[in-house]
C-alpha cells in the first residue's frame, strides 16, 4: 500500500511540477520583448499609436535613442531601399526620456524638427517620450548605446531585432520576419 501511494505522489509532484515549468517558461514575446502601447505625432503632426494603430501587421522601426544614431538609422534607410520600396512600412522611432510636461515635450519635438527638415523625414519619425529605461528593458533591447531594427506586430511583441548600423545578413533576418505571414 505504501509503495502505490508513494507512487501516486510521484507521479503527482511529476505533473504538478511539469504543469508549473510549461506556464513559467519563457514566451517568444517576454523573449524577445514586447513594444508597451502608447500615442504620440509624427512631425508632421500626425497622431500614431503605436503599436496597435499602425497600418500593417508587421512594421519596420528604426528605434534611435539620441543624434548620434542617425547615420545607423539612415544606413538602414539606404541599404533595404525603404524610401523606394513600398512593400515595406516603416518608421523612425525615437525613444526620448519623458520631461514630464508639455513645455518639456514640446522643446524636444521642436529639436527633432530642426535635424529633420524634409516632410517626408518628418511624416516617418515618431517620436515616443516614455521612460526610457523601462521602456528599453520591456522592448527586448539591451542598451542606449546603438540603434535598433525592429519588427513588431500590432500587439507590441518584437519579431526581430537587431542592433548597429546595416548589414545584408541582419537585413536577411529582418525580411524574412517582415514577409513571414505564418507568425
Amino acid at each position: 500500500m505504501f509503495n502505490t501511494v508513494s507512487s501516486l505522489a510521484a507521479w503527482l509532484l511529476a505533473v504538478v511540477l511539469a504543469l508549473a515549468l510549461a506556464f513559467a517558461s519563457p514566451t517568444e514575446s517576454n523573449v524577445m520583448g514586447r513594444f508597451a502601447p502608447f500615442e504620440s505625432q509624427s512631425l508632421t503632426n500626425q497622431s500614431v499609436r503605436v503599436p496597435d494603430g499602425l497600418p500593417h501587421e508587421r512594421t519596420l522601426a528604426l528605434v534611435t535613442f539620441k543624434r548620434d544614431h542617425w547615420e545607423q538609422a539612415e544606413s538602414w534607410i539606404r541599404g533595404m531601399d525603404l524610401r523606394n520600396d513600398p512593400s515595406i512600412f516603416w518608421l523612425r522611432m525615437a525613444l526620448i526620456n519623458d520631461p514630464g510636461t508639455g513645455p518639456g515635450r514640446h522643446e524636444n519635438k521642436e529639436r527633432l524638427l530642426g535635424y529633420y527638415p524634409k516632410e517626408a523625414e518628418r511624416a516617418r519619425l515618431v517620436p515616443a517620450f516614455v521612460d526610457r529605461p523601462t521602456y528599453t528593458r520591456l522592448a527586448g533591447l539591451s542598451n542606449t548605446t546603438k540603434a535598433y531594427a525592429v519588427v513588431l506586430n500590432r500587439r507590441g511583441d518584437v519579431l526581430a531585432r537587431v542592433e548597429g548600423a546595416y548589414s545584408p545578413e541582419k537585413a536577411r533576418v529582418l525580411l524574412e520576419t517582415l514577409r513571414d505571414s505564418d507568425q
